[in-house]
């Protein structure tokens, strides 16, 4: 994913919600029907499947209207943190886990504890959703931070395809060094991201919390270790070089070195894969991020890919919630959204939509329930972790781009994020 654009965005919405307002702003239409504004963001995809679910629960509930409030990535938290500043808040609001905290702090989201039925939800996932013990917000689904692989550009390079139960970092480096080199200059063997999950992941292996009571509890020499290994793979040409590296990440995800079959592995998360497939034309796999040698864990852990929340502000709490509860626990539902926000937490619809999930997201759910023994339970960020993204983006980037000395980033990284998360 790329960078969440909340460093100033959470500042407006930072300013106040004292202001008397409405969440659900033009709440009754001319023929008397409830106007629900439902906010989200993605891909034109996204829209359009988006778009069928709400016709149907309308089809359904045909006193509600749901207007949808549908915007790309980059522009979503800007555009959502001035309506929330402004009382203009969207009734149902999509947000990630980085936000949740700074959102429900500042009293922008309605505790859904007992008012959305949650009796057939994954309760191992609901605390995902949990601020200071109140359900603030629900996951839409789950997925995992995994590496995609083009079995066909490896094997184009002369290569085989690694054993992800057993291959480390050093094994990862040199193997996409070795499809570079077998590409012909045509392809890199991999492709890297400055992810958050990623840094997590990495630093669990190493016994290292990134959250860890109210601080950042990854140390210097993690942060060090792991700029390490994006060095060793721009070195070997194991990857593109840092310039490259940027430019392909503004791209976006359609550009992206596996979607256009010029890479042989990429990390991202297991819900994107049906449209890193889509893009690709060709069949990627999902593998286990590589270890540290002595890692007692793999480090990886189960996240919503986003959540569903209600504004305190909205004018109707009952068709609000009516919606979400649609969202979440309706098969009609499910068949529509499918894993397009992660696999479906609520078992039944899982059940009834197994069936009929594309090969892409029957080898998720497959994959998922392979590693369910090894993951870490997720941890919801706190007030200031939206900003994580950026912070470890920029620093990542001053380091592989040799503007920065790996000491200097480590030191100036831990003291931003530190700050973020403390003020």
């Amino acid at each position: 994913m790329r960078s969440l654009k909340t460093v100033a965005a959470l500042a407006v919405a930072a300013l106040t919600l004292t202001a008397c307002g409405s969440g659900g702003g033009d709440g009754e239409a001319a023929d008397g029907k409830v106007k629900l504004r439902f906010s989200y963001w993605g891909a034109d995809s996204r829209q359009k499947l988006t778009e069928q679910a709400i016709a149907a629960f309308e089809k359904k509930n045909p006193n509600i209207d749901v207007v949808g409030e549908f915007s790309d990535w980059a522009s979503y938290y800007e555009s959502l943190a001035t309506k929330v500043a402004a009382n203009d808040a969207p009734d149902v609001m999509t947000l990630e886990i980085r936000g949740l905290s700074e959102y429900a702090g500042r009293g922008a989201l309605t505790d859904l504890s007992g008012k959305v039925n949650t009796a057939d939800l994954d309760q191992g996932v609901l605390p995902s959703g949990q601020v200071e013990g109140k359900q603030y917000a629900l996951p839409t689904g789950v997925n995992v931070f995994a590496v995609l692989a083009n079995k066909a550009t490896i094997e184009k390079a002369g290569e085989k395809m690694p054993d992800d139960a057993t291959w480390t970092w050093d094994d990862y480096i040199e193997l996409s060094s070795k499809i570079t080199k077998g590409g012909g200059g045509s392809i890199y063997g991999t492709e890297y991201t400055f992810n958050p999950a990623y840094l997590t992941i990495f630093a669990a292996q190493r016994g290292e919390q990134f959250y860890n009571n109210g601080k950042i509890g990854i140390t210097p020499e993690t942060l060090k270790a792991w700029w390490a290994n994006f060095d060793k793979l721009i070195k070997t040409k194991g990857s593109p070089d840092a310039a490259k590296m940027a430019e392909t990440a503004a791209a976006g995800q359609e550009q992206s070195l596996i979607a256009t079959n010029t890479g042989g592995f990429g990390m991202w998360w297991t819900n994107q894969l049906g449209a890193m497939t889509k893009s690709s034309g060709q069949e990627l796999t999902l593998l286990r991020l590589p270890k540290s040698p002595d890692a007692q864990k793999s480090g990886l852990f189960l996240q919503p890919a986003m959540h569903w929340t209600i504004s305190s502000k909205t004018e109707h709490p009952a068709e609000a919630q009516k919606f979400v509860d649609f969202l979440l626990n309706d098969p009609e539902a499910g068949a529509i959204l499918l894993s397009d926000r992660g696999l479906p937490i609520n078992s039944k619809v899982l059940a009834s939509i197994k069936d009929k999930l594309p090969p892409a997201d029957q080898q998720t759910l497959t994959f998922i329930d392979s590693i369910k023994g090894d993951l870490d339970q997720v941890v919801v960020p706190p007030k200031g972790g939206g900003k994580m993204e950026d912070i470890i983006r920029r620093y990542s980037e001053a380091v592989t781009s040799g503007q920065q000395s790996p000491d200097e980033a480590a030191t100036k990284l831990l003291e931003e994020a530190n700050a973020a998360i403390s003020g």
